[in-house]
């Protein structure tokens, strides 16, 4: 017997409610035929601001859900990247200072000095966007704090067991892509601004573990992590693509590159789009969002537009027709709608404005 079909062969009513349903959600995905445009990037970002920005004496933040909340500590720091890519893609001088309050507010909960936090790929990415934020404004303040909390964390990290790379945590159980893809990232960005070598050693170090012990140089997949007992996890995500192609567009090594991204599009995407990360208070849930902005980073520096920006055209047509109508919020699951009078979490809705923000329109 089909599923569809009862004991008397004919099609049950349940079968006839999840057609209807079907029907109803391909409608919703594709109220819009026309592809995105640079007004709907803006409207994608307005309404993620509206719904999730708030400030109060101490700064800026983001709310967690819509119902409310603070955002954790790295979960900020990559919606605060998001305001750096909303400048770099659509130059709205007021994103600049909305990161500032961003980083007051960030830095009245958590300090300047950021050795509590146990997680050091955490530290890690709030340096990524303290080093793009002093780039694009000179802010002193922004490059003093991402250099004492890089200096901070490669010390207490890096080590040579496993053949060098750096601990995901405090308690050195593993060695993850998750923290040595941004290190790289991050001591790169180090040695733009200051100009000194150490940092770009650090970098190279850093990157080099990583290709050595999480790589596949046949395939272009980066394992999750490398474990004390030198066991590897070997789960992809598409962060970790991401931030392994960032550091080798820095270093130069263009081939691994390319081939981070044709993985990422040929074995981890589902008909072309980017893994949908279903659990939306999850961490994986925003992972798509960094492997973009680093994606059209090295895309972009060199001309590769014509193999890959109809790909990720696409999957910004996606983000934008899965959008709700009732306040523009569209989440990370850009295979079905958004839906609608739910909870929605800050985080994964970032992806949606991201790729938005860094991928040009087809019109």
């Amino acid at each position: 017997m089909s599923p569809g079909q009862n004991l008397l062969g004919n099609a049950s009513p349940l079968y006839g409610l999840r057609a209807v349903a079907v029907v109803l959600m391909v409608a919703t995905l594709t109220f819009s035929a026309r592809a995105f445009t640079a007004a709907d990037a803006d409207t994608l970002y307005t309404a993620h601001m509206k719904a999730f920005y708030f400030t109060n004496e101490d700064g800026g933040f983001f709310h967690t859900s819509t119902a409310g909340d603070k955002e954790a500590f790295w979960q900020a720091a990559e919606q605060m990247e998001m305001v750096l890519d909303a400048y770099e893609g659509r130059t709205n001088v007021t994103c600049l200072d909305t990161f500032t309050n961003l980083f007051n507010g960030f830095i009245s909960e958590h300090g300047t000095n950021w050795q509590k936090n146990v997680y050091n790929d955490d530290i890690m990415w709030m340096v990524i966007a303290c080093a793009r934020a002093h780039q694009l404004t000179g802010n002193p303040h922004f490059l003093n704090v991402a250099k004492f909390n890089f200096d901070l964390c490669y010390a207490r990290a890096w080590s040579t067991n496993l053949g060098g790379g750096l601990w995901w945590r405090t308690d050195n159980g593993s060695k993850n892509a998750c923290v040595n893809g941004p290190a790289a990232i991050a001591a790169y960005l180090l040695y733009q601004i200051i100009g000194d070598k150490n940092y770009l050693a650090k970098s190279k170090a850093v990157y080099e573990w990583e290709r050595q012990a999480l790589f596949d140089p046949k395939t272009g997949k980066i394992f999750d992590n490398m474990r004390a007992n030198g066991r590897i996890g070997f789960k992809s995500f598409t962060y970790n693509e991401g931030t392994f192609i960032g550091a080798a567009n820095f270093l130069g090594h263009t081939a691994d590159a390319k081939l981070a991204v044709d993985y990422t599009r040929n074995s981890i995407c589902h008909d072309g789009i980017l893994p949908d990360y279903a659990n939306q208070n999850g961490d994986a849930a925003g992972f798509n969002g960094i492997f973009v902005r680093w994606s059209m980073k090295f895309i972009r520096g060199h001309g590769l537009q014509k193999e890959y920006l109809g790909w990720l055209q696409a999957n910004a047509d996606a983000a934008w027709k899965c959008r709700r109508a009732s306040d523009n919020l569209a989440w990370s699951r850009w295979e079905l709608p958004t839906p609608d009078g739910e909870e929605l979490y800050s985080w994964p809705c970032s992806s949606s404005v991201i790729i938005l923000q860094l991928v040009p329109p087809n019109n």
